[in-house]
């Protein structure tokens, strides 16, 4: 399958009439025209296998992450990812404290969130006791408290391996004329020498040294790239990066991403993209309602678990922009989640992004990938957080999407940034 698809898409790519694809034989085009009636056939046949189906891709990754590190990370009785013996508390009471205390529970960190009035509290188990069972039984001492585990979240797209890579853009240096918007991405690490991105203006929170990452990179460069004939939904803008993962096994972590927005409250980033899975979690849902209340944007992937799978976190939460995607004839991706999260459809699939290395560029597929799109529509219009200003700004581009009214469990409102979509012919 990933040799055919590689055939294909180089095919797609190149326009090579001459490629074999144990396909009947055709012969050479005399004409300009009939090379599209070859091309047109291909090219359907290379949307269906542009990247495969990504249904069971978040369910491979926390298989994987389990096995290979028993060390930091644990399954919760669901059989979802969690930092091994953590519990997350928010704004514990002094009671509620006291009562982990007495449990055996220690406090291994706190983060204060001062523009939210809002903590969280990193409580440790000791050698040998069961996770669940402490979260049990703390939240019987404190029914009136928030605990859970420290849940671990991941991407919702996919990009391939080299050997299915398009080619590089032409050089071209980034545009002048960057807009005067900011947006906030919570993601892995952003390649900001990647020439998509040398004419957005990066800053970066989380890590002590960088950690370029494909999946954070790709979704960085859907919002704020351009190069040559690449261009993202708002090309220049000023990026406020944070990296949850730092090449960390426990990377992406609950704790972690209510710290990050936490350093976007600070900065007052008004607009910010979450293209990030995982199950419900109490100090996530508190930290995502505390900004929300305050007129934060939250875009979040609601992604590809499939249209009857639960539904997945953060893209859930209520006041959260859930974005599914659509491929090139604006028809749903077959693993994109369904249900009434979906606020918006965008491109992500047929579509190519920046990369780190070489090739520059690769195709990218998933929810992941068109929620920095809905992401980078909206940030011109909320330059700081406002209750009214976010709400007024999801309805106009509800109005862009169709009627403005008229909402679907499978699109939303309707599709935007359609003319985003990166087609991997520009790259041939």
């Amino acid at each position: 399958m990933k040799r055919l698809y590689t055939l294909l898409l180089a095919l797609a790519l190149c326009g090579s009439a001459s490629a074999q694809l144990r396909l009947p034989p055709i012969g050479l085009p005399s004409s300009l025209g009939q090379l599209d009636n070859l091309r047109r056939p291909v090219q359907q046949l290379s949307d269906r296998l542009d990247l495969p189906d990504l249904r069971a891709l978040r369910l491979d990754t926390v298989g994987r992450l389990l096995r290979e590190h028993p060390d930091v990370l644990e399954a919760d009785p669901r059989g979802e990812p969690v930092v091994r013996a953590q519990i997350l508390a928010w704004s514990p009471s002094a009671a509620g404290l006291e009562a982990a205390r007495a449990a055996g529970l220690s406090v291994l960190r706190e983060e204060r969130f001062e523009e939210l009035d809002q903590r969280l509290v990193v409580l440790g188990v000791p050698a040998g006791a069961a996770t669940a069972a402490l979260l049990e039984r703390l939240r019987a001492l404190d029914p009136e408290g928030h605990y859970d585990f420290n849940h671990v979240y991941t991407g919702s797209g996919g990009v391939p391996p080299a050997e299915a890579a398009g080619q590089g853009a032409p050089a071209a240096a980034a545009g002048a004329g960057a807009v005067n918007a900011r947006v906030g991405l919570v993601d892995s690490g952003v390649d900001d020498s990647h020439p998509a991105l040398r004419g957005a203006k990066v800053r970066s929170w989380g890590c002590d040294a960088p950690h370029p990452d494909a999946h954070g990179t790709a979704v960085a460069a859907l919002m704020v790239g351009r190069d040559g004939r690449f261009r993202g939904a708002l090309p220049g803008a000023q990026l406020y990066a944070a990296d949850i993962y730092c090449a960390n096994p426990a990377g992406g972590s609950a704790a972690q991403i209510a710290a990050a927005l936490g350093w976007m409250a600070r900065e007052q980033v008004a607009v910010i993209n979450l293209s990030l899975v995982g199950p419900p979690n109490q100090a996530l849902e508190r930290m995502v309602a505390s900004m929300v209340g305050r007129g934060y944007l939250l875009v979040a992937a609601v992604g590809n678990d499939g249209p009857a799978a639960p539904p997945l976190y953060p893209a859930s939460y209520p006041g959260v922009v859930g974005v599914t995607a659509v491929d090139r004839r604006g028809q749903p991706l077959p693993e994109a989640a369904r249900g009434p999260q979906v606020q918006f459809a965008a491109p992500g699939n047929n579509m190519v992004s920046a990369s780190p290395g070489e090739p520059p560029y690769r195709p990218v597929r998933g929810t992941s990938f068109a929620a920095p799109i809905v992401a980078g529509l909206l940030a011109p219009a909320l330059a700081r957080p406002d209750r009214v200003r976010a709400r007024d700004a999801v309805a106009a581009l509800a109005r862009q999407a169709g009627d403005g009214t008229t909402v679907s469990n499978t699109l939303g409102y309707g599709i935007v940034g359609a003319d985003l979509r990166i087609d991997p012919s520009r790259f041939r």
